[in-house]
């Protein structure tokens, strides 16, 4: 069963609004056509269509670099800073404890990529998934300074979840403070 309220068409009649959707324009016509949860009256917008397609609101996605140096110690897995962000969507990345919890389930593309001043020494680059080692971004022996780099999906629940940067070297140094440095994730796919 059907409601059609001005601009707006409720699918559901339950009196759990939260088991309707409502399909609506907006007061001022856009171009878009949105889809929310919720009665006609007051839904919460899930998505829209416009000429390009679906487009996904509340999709999360950051990026960060660093202005401040991270100093490794010799094969020890340590938290890269990541302090300064490019942009953060939803505002999930905190700058302080270099951290992406995103507040939406669902599957991320995670990129990392990193200068390291080594020479002759083994650098690793790794994403942490609540304070554990969950993948291995990269594992080398280099032979002089380089940007390494690596990606991976990760599920994230959207509460509690959160994923880190850390990083090893063989030899005592310090990682290098650069704008081209870059941890960041984006939402792939809601789960």
């Amino acid at each position: 069963m059907s409601t059609v309220k001005s601009k707006k068409l409720q699918v559901g009649t339950d009196a759990t609004s939260s088991n309707n959707f409502t399909i609506y324009q907006p007061a001022t016509p856009d171009g878009t056509l949105r889809i929310g949860v919720g009665n006609a009256d007051s839904p919460t917008e899930v998505g829209r269509f416009n000429s390009s397609g679906y487009v996904a609101t509340n999709a999360p996605a950051f990026s960060a670099y660093n202005n401040t140096n991270t100093s490794f110690t010799a094969n020890t897995l340590t938290k890269i800073i990541f302090n300064v962000e490019d942009f953060d969507t939803n505002s999930n990345y905190n700058t302080t404890n270099y951290r992406f919890t995103p507040s939406v389930a669902g599957y991320y593309q995670v990129n990392l990529s990193y200068k390291m001043e080594t020479v002759a020494n083994r650098t690793v680059l790794s994403i942490f998934k609540n304070g554990s080692e969950y993948k291995r971004m990269i594992d080398v022996q280099s032979t002089y300074t380089r940007y390494t780099s690596g990606s991976c999906l990760v599920y994230l629940n959207g509460t509690t979840d959160y994923i880190e940067a850390y990083g090893l070297s063989a030899a005592t140094l310090s990682g290098v403070a650069n704008s081209l440095n870059q941890f960041s994730a984006y939402l792939a796919r809601a789960a």
